[in-house]
């Protein structure tokens, strides 16, 4: 606790200069938290008035120094990308990793900041999640892992950039402190990222069997396009093993039969699944084989559902007349290193 200093002060004509007060006289002061507070002449009927509010702003002041004290960290947060450099609209799988503090208590579900941000600190895009495991479920000692697979967003930015991760309540936005960097706000520094030009990526060509790219209206950063019965994706050979990155769904609607999807090169098939309408939208990561995709300098993939809909036939509502298969988000070749 700071002490507080009690003295008289003569009415010496330098001191009195030093503190730029000229009256003659004999005063009390005292020095409080590195400030001089000047009290009543010494004698009079309010000194013993002012020392009691002297002894409570000093007890005030220990109080607030209590109160600032800092919140304990309720996690210790890391990420790991498989690759540290990726082109613009190309994936990366990214791994979270929260040590529960041995004395944390949740009580709310909190959701998970990610903040892709430039080399001055500028937001660049963001990844924000719900954990698949709700934070009123970690439980001290824990630790909750868990792998995302995301696509860098086509952003007007090349160069270096970095990742800052937080948890943060949806209801009030306050957010939690965790064991990390803190660069400001609660926002905790965790992984570089270079993000490259997207002319770095395998050159993709949206063939034949496709519909024009539409966009969502809540957000025109999402984007998709519908197969008809069959659509041809056609890419430049890498000649080496790659991945096919396919994330699809079918929204739903009047159209509710399961569909057969099969990705195929020639007579050779890659992969078959099934998209059930109304489900969410899935990633399917179907490995290819350099010697599948063959010498030829274009590679051509057929995607091929076996049940279309119009939906102007079902709806009378509706005035779209297309054939649609399967709303494609992404479709991405990325040769293994």
């Amino acid at each position: 606790m700071t002490p507080m200093i009690l003295r008289r002060w003569s009415g010496d004509d330098d001191q009195r200069r030093a503190h730029g007060d000229r009256r003659k006289g004999t005063f009390l002061f005292c020095v409080f938290r590195g400030f001089c507070v000047e009290c009543r002449p010494a004698g009079s009927q309010h000194v013993r008035l002012q020392i009691a509010l002297l002894v409570l702003l000093s007890a005030w002041s220990a109080s607030c120094r209590r109160s600032a004290a800092p919140e304990p960290p309720v996690a210790t947060p890391s990420v790991t990308l498989d690759r540290n450099r990726a082109p613009l609209g190309s994936p990366v799988d990214l791994t979270y990793k929260f040590v529960v503090a041995a004395d944390a208590h949740f009580a709310e579900d909190y959701r998970v900041l990610v903040h892709v941000v430039d080399v001055d600190g500028q937001m660049i895009f963001a990844l924000d999640h719900n954990p698949p495991v709700p934070t009123r479920q970690w439980k001290p000692g824990q630790t909750i892992e868990y792998t995302r697979t995301e696509f860098i967003p086509v952003y007007p930015y090349v160069g270096d950039a970095s990742l800052q991760v937080g948890l943060y309540s949806i209801s009030t936005q306050k957010r939690l402190p965790l064991n990390a960097t803190d660069v400001g706000q609660r926002a905790y520094k965790l992984a570089p990222l270079q993000i490259l030009p997207q002319t770095d990526n395998v050159y993709t060509v949206f063939n034949e069997g496709w519909h024009p790219a539409e966009t969502a209206d809540h957000n025109s950063k999402i984007e998709w396009q519908w197969t008809k019965k069959s659509a041809t994706l056609s890419f430049k050979n890498p000649r080496k093993d790659s991945t096919l990155y396919l994330d699809l769904d079918n929204p739903g609607g009047p159209f509710t039969d399961a569909q057969r999807v099969q990705v195929a090169i020639g007579t050779q098939v890659l992969d078959t699944f099934t998209v059930t309408p109304g489900a969410e939208q899935s990633l399917h990561k179907i490995p290819i084989k350099a010697a599948v995709m063959g010498n030829a300098d274009m590679v051509d993939l057929r995607i091929q559902v076996d049940k279309t809909f119009v939906p102007a036939l079902m709806n009378t509502a509706s005035k779209d007349p297309r054939e649609l298969g399967v709303r494609v988000f992404h479709a991405f070749v990325l040769p293994v290193r």
